[in-house]
């Protein structure tokens, strides 16, 4: 089932996806959509739900995700495009919460932004605790995967010491959605097609078949440094065509661009790029 959070920042409803790619409003089965409120939103008969018409805005497709636990490096010829040593055990960073932003929301560089980038990337919800287990138990602990940029400021990631966290957790930096795809829809995660455009030109193609550490191998690493909790989100790495990484020349994000990006059966994501702007109070995700 696709799963999705519709409305206005900060209201957002809970929502399925029908066979004919429609919204259907869940607001009267379950309260929002967490990863606890998901069994009683997968028994539910879609066909019986009210049709939510025209086009909302899609919002962050769970609510409560705990933490944001991100992969650096997991595709071959992204390290070496990147001018790094391919891991041999996999990169661990955090991604702020506050940068969560829906799929197609705008995304604002940071004050000051000078290299601005693009990662799409396979995200995991976690479903169930994991605490050191194993590959082989390792997705049925999944409730269900995502599409996610995880965009990026390489000066602040790079030449700001040694903390990657500082160039990607800016207000806005973690889209994601437009669903969240339950496990069972999806199958193998290790064959998954994705790409991202910027300005109508494609920039990255890949599949998830070409990860150095699959999705098993990443859930059950990650369990023996850092407890994953149900609605945590995982992050696993993005195929080579990042801007820092062409030649002979980089290419950075800047005001007006627009990056359009996807990933086999989870959808596609439509963000504009704009400038710095104070945002207060505003609610984000």
């Amino acid at each position: 089932m696709k799963f999705v959070r519709f409305g206005q920042r900060g209201q957002e409803k809970p929502g399925v996806i029908d066979a004919e790619g429609k919204i259907r409003d869940l607001s009267g089965v379950v309260a929002d959509l967490t990863i606890e409120s998901l069994a009683a939103a997968k028994g539910v008969d879609i066909a019986s739900l009210p049709v939510v018409d025209g086009d909302p805005r899609y919002g962050v497709p769970v609510k409560g995700i705990g933490k944001i636990v991100a992969i650096g490096l997991n595709y071959e010829d992204h390290a070496i495009e990147s001018n790094l040593p391919i891991p041999t055990e996999p990169m661990m960073f955090m991604k702020a919460l506050s940068s969560l932003n829906g799929p197609n929301d705008e995304v604002m560089l940071p004050k000051g932004a000078t290299h601005g980038d693009w990662e799409v990337e396979l995200g995991v919800v976690i479903g169930e605790t994991c605490r050191f287990v194993s590959e082989e138990d390792a997705l049925s602990k999944v409730a269900g995967y995502v599409l996610v940029n995880d965009v990026s400021e390489r000066f602040n990631q790079k030449q700001r010491g040694t903390q990657w966290s500082k160039g990607k957790g800016h207000d806005t930096f973690c889209p994601v959605g437009p669903w969240l795809v339950t496990a069972d829809e999806i199958g193998n995660p290790q064959d998954l097609d994705m790409y991202l455009d910027v300005n109508g030109a494609r920039m990255q193609t890949g599949n998830t078949k070409t990860m150095i550490f699959n999705v098993a191998q990443l859930i059950s690493y990650v369990s023996e440094y850092i407890t994953l909790y149900p609605g945590d989100l995982m992050i696993t790495g993005t195929p080579p065509g990042v801007g820092e990484g062409k030649k002979p020349e980089a290419v950075y994000l800047k005001a007006g661009d627009v990056m359009e990006l996807g990933i086999a059966k989870l959808g596609s994501q439509k963000q504009n790029v704009v400038e710095w702007r104070h945002l207060g109070d505003e609610v984000l995700g």
